[in-house]
């Protein structure tokens, strides 16, 4: 062999083994958390996530971590700040930052379009609020997955349950000073507790029910586990899982892998509202035809309510969330 062939052979060897290593360099694959049940609609949209990026052929791949076998909803959000998780599909708590605790603004959205223009919408000043505190803390929205209105879950009827006065019931809140706030100003009592403390509190009567759950998470988790009875429908707050990742984890993709990740996140945004839209009634008959009694308010109760806790309860968001959030949310509201 020539010295020539030798070096051309050397060099095409060379050049292999670094394609070869560019390749393996560029095969990614990422973890999802969430806090969905296995079986639950949620867990199916981040498979469907994961089935589409592979799809894409881009060197990315995503394995699929459900029913908070990462950590909790109040846990992810650090751990992927950190770069420990890299995406989560989860709701974000302000345990982290006061100032996340206008995502549990009551009465801010009134209706599924609301939901549609407001918290799906990317675009939104909520959404533009919302990336602008989470990206202080190397996190990036993906999507938004509102879900319908949570409603209380409790295994009595409130006394009162459709005036101010006094329930006689003790009902676990989230880390939320604002809802804690909202429904002591409803006549509740208000315990704030971790999602998974939910179930043995309410079994061993430590609390009488949560606030916690639309009709279809009421109907798949707590009455398929013969948990509860009644089903309060104040339509106050939407339920959100955000589709979020680590920025640092987000950095390390190629272009192709970003819009393929992001295509898949807002393809199943879509898929999951139409589900939830499509959906809610029909859950609700199913709580009913499982043996629960569902409340709902009539329109001047429904009216009453939101004009009591804007008036009650906005006001007390401005120490933790900040007055100009606030302005900013209501300037975008009246002009939607």
């Amino acid at each position: 062999m020539t010295f020539t062939k030798l070096t051309k052979g050397l060099a095409a060897g060379a050049l292999g083994a670094l394609m070869s290593t560019a390749a393996i360099a560029e095969d990614i694959t990422l973890r999802f958390a969430g806090v969905f049940p296995i079986d639950h609609q949620g867990t199916k949209m981040m498979e469907q996530v994961a089935a589409d990026v592979a799809a894409a052929g881009v060197g990315l791949s995503i394995d699929v971590f459900p029913a908070n076998q990462l950590g909790s909803g109040e846990a992810l959000f650090e751990d992927v700040a950190r770069g420990n998780i890299d995406l989560a599909a989860a709701f974000i708590y302000a345990d982290t930052d006061p100032r996340l605790e206008f995502l549990s603004m009551p009465f801010l959205v009134g209706g599924w379009d609301d939901m549609n223009n407001i918290m799906r919408n990317l675009d939104s000043e909520y959404n533009t609020i919302l990336q602008e505190i989470v990206g202080d803390y190397g996190v990036q929205v993906l999507a938004q997955n509102p879900e319908g209105f949570v409603g209380i879950v409790a295994t009595k009827e409130p006394t009162n349950w459709n005036t101010f006065d006094d329930k006689g019931m003790n009902i676990r809140v989230w880390s939320s000073n604002v809802v804690k706030s909202m429904v002591e100003s409803l006549g509740f009592q208000a315990t704030t507790m971790a999602w998974g403390d939910i179930f043995p509190a309410i079994q061993s009567g430590i609390v009488d029910g949560a606030i916690c759950c639309t009709k279809t998470a009421t109907y798949s988790i707590f009455a398929q586990s013969d948990v509860g009875s009644h089903f309060i429908e104040y339509n106050s707050i939407s339920e959100l899982t955000t589709f979020y990742g680590s920025q640092r984890s987000l950095d390390k993709l190629n272009d192709e892998q970003k819009a393929a990740l992001q295509a898949a996140m807002t393809k199943a945004s879509d898929d999951f509202f139409a589900y939830n839209r499509e959906n809610d009634a029909v859950f609700g008959e199913k709580l009913v035809e499982s043996g629960y009694t569902i409340l709902s308010l009539n329109d001047e109760e429904q009216a009453a309510m939101a004009a009591h806790v804007q008036e009650n309860i906005w006001p007390l968001m401005a120490e933790s969330v900040g007055q100009d959030v606030i302005d900013r949310l209501l300037a975008a509201k009246a002009a939607n």
